[in-house]
């Protein structure tokens, strides 16, 4: 990360202004920088949060440890900061993060909040992120009378030619200005898309990507 990109993180962030606890620290969220899934929470203090600013990269205090640790310099599951943001208190920081190798969990998932009572599911995300991960299921382990099962088993030709008719449909509705009607022929697009995405094994994260870098 540049010193410029470091410097406006600094200018943003007054350190000597936010609300630490009687210890010195101040909870910290990290959330992933594309599709907002909250990756885990830890404490930082003026020194990690100076450090975090100053590398890019995100430092915590391990209150076991009473010492900084650098999030993944041990396992390569670093964190690249995007943008760091606190709350209307000042008491709890929300850092969004680039995670390397998706994992930020210890136990190895890609958020520590993934237990569900007592049984271990993806984290919550975004809404398109969260019907690609049903998608995805429906191809790995169909389901009779799936209608998204239908369309894995017609392969392109069934995909693409749904996409068409969609896109289609959208475009009437927008011609008709139908607000209803553009919302629920867009919706569409988008499941007809994520299906087709999920067929070619593209993940909706790499269309989050593509989309991050055009936007600069």
């Amino acid at each position: 990360m540049s010193p410029d990109r470091s410097n406006s993180f600094t200018q943003a962030i007054p350190i000597e202004e936010i609300c630490y606890n009687d210890r010195g620290l101040v909870p910290a969220i990290a959330q992933d920088y594309l599709d907002g899934t909250v990756l885990m929470m830890a404490w930082m203090n003026r020194e990690s949060l100076q450090k975090t600013l100053e590398t890019g990269e995100t430092w915590y205090w391990s209150r076991s440890r009473q010492q900084l640790w650098h999030k993944g310099e041990t396992s390569g599951h670093l964190q690249k900061v995007r943008s760091i943001r606190y709350d209307c208190d000042s008491d709890t920081i929300l850092v969004t993060v680039e995670q390397l190798g998706d994992i930020a969990c210890h136990t190895g998932e890609r958020s520590c909040f993934h237990q569900v009572e007592g049984t271990v599911k993806p984290p919550p995300a975004d809404t398109l992120s969260a019907v690609f991960q049903v998608i995805r299921d429906r191809k790995q382990n169909p389901k009779e009378g799936s209608y998204t099962c239908k369309l894995f088993k017609g392969g392109d030709n069934k995909i693409l030619k749904k996409i068409g008719e969609e896109a289609a449909e959208v475009v009437m509705a927008c011609k008709d200005d139908d607000p209803e009607a553009i919302a629920s022929e867009v919706a569409d697009l988008f499941y007809h898309s994520l299906v087709a995405l999920a067929h070619h094994n593209v993940d909706v994260r790499d269309v989050y990507r593509k989309l991050q870098e055009r936007r600069g």
